[in-house]
């Protein structure tokens, strides 16, 4: 881990990743930062020991650059970069929808660029990060990547095709989970139960539902069954969902975000 790693935009999912890296053992001294902010620079020195400099000095420093800003910014960071960038960079994109050849074609000729596709949970050590090779990273390239991501939770591998597919799935997922919980939230209420009864119920209904298909290794359908007696409460609770189209609504907002993911790799605003 003697190898210089820095995080450019150190928002919420960038500064878990320094603090994931710290925990799984890098050194601060091996990390660097870069914010637009100098509250936000001062902040991360003073919490996890890092040092923050420029996107520039940032590009000269560290053999591994993870570009963490928004879709709509990372143009204006790629000029920025661009003329310090050497081949022997690694580059690690965490934005979605942006494919590798955009990083490939304005960087240095050969520069290896890896997609990662990450998600809220990391901020807990439990993300899910979807990793891809670009044209020129390697083996060595992917497991470096691995080791970052691997810090905040679990990575897997896949082809950069099914990259957006992954994003609408995993990426936006735990707002899914929590759009459920809200609305289980509001029907305990409607039934009489006060908010905070209803949420500390719902939440370890989840957490255990989370930890059995996790650990368990039974199928959902399997896990579903299990609970769903004969004319019983769950079996009316199923046929309100699919009698209102839940699962066909999922499918829907899925693809979506698939869509949506696609359309900010063609470069829509």
């Amino acid at each position: 881990m003697s190898q210089k790693v820095a995080v450019l935009g150190a928002g919420k999912i960038g500064e878990a990743l320094l603090s994931g890296m710290i925990r799984a053992g890098w050194a601060p001294a091996h990390l660097l930062v870069t914010t637009r902010r100098a509250e936000r620079a001062q902040e991360l020195h003073v919490r996890h020991g890092v040092e923050c400099v420029s996107n520039a000095e940032a590009a000269k420093l560290a053999d591994t650059l993870i570009l963490t800003v928004k879709p709509q910014d990372m143009g204006r960071l790629l000029d920025e970069l661009a003329p310090h960038v050497p081949a022997d960079r690694l580059i690690i994109s965490g934005a979605a929808g942006l494919p590798t050849t955009l990083f490939e074609e304005r960087l240095t000729t050969g520069t290896p660029v890896v997609r990662v596709m990450t998600n809220t949970p990391a901020l807990v050590d439990e993300g899910m990060s979807v990793i891809s090779a670009g044209t020129h990273a390697g083996e060595p390239h992917l497991l470096r990547t691995e080791e970052i991501f691997g810090g905040v939770g679990k990575t897997v591998r896949v082809p950069e095709s099914q990259q957006d597919a992954a994003t609408a799935l995993s990426g936006s997922g735990p707002a899914y989970f929590f759009f459920l919980v809200e609305a289980m939230t509001d029907a305990g209420i409607l039934l009489g139960l006060p908010r905070d009864k209803a949420h500390e119920l719902i939440v370890q209904a989840a957490v255990g539902a989370s930890t059995m298909l996790r650990d368990g290794g039974e199928h959902p359908v399997t896990l579903r069954e299990n609970v769903t007696s004969p004319a019983g409460t769950t079996i009316n609770a199923i046929r309100e969902l699919e009698n209102h189209g839940v699962r066909a609504a999922f499918l829907a907002a899925i693809e979506a975000a698939r869509d949506r993911s696609r359309a900010l790799a063609s470069g829509e605003g």
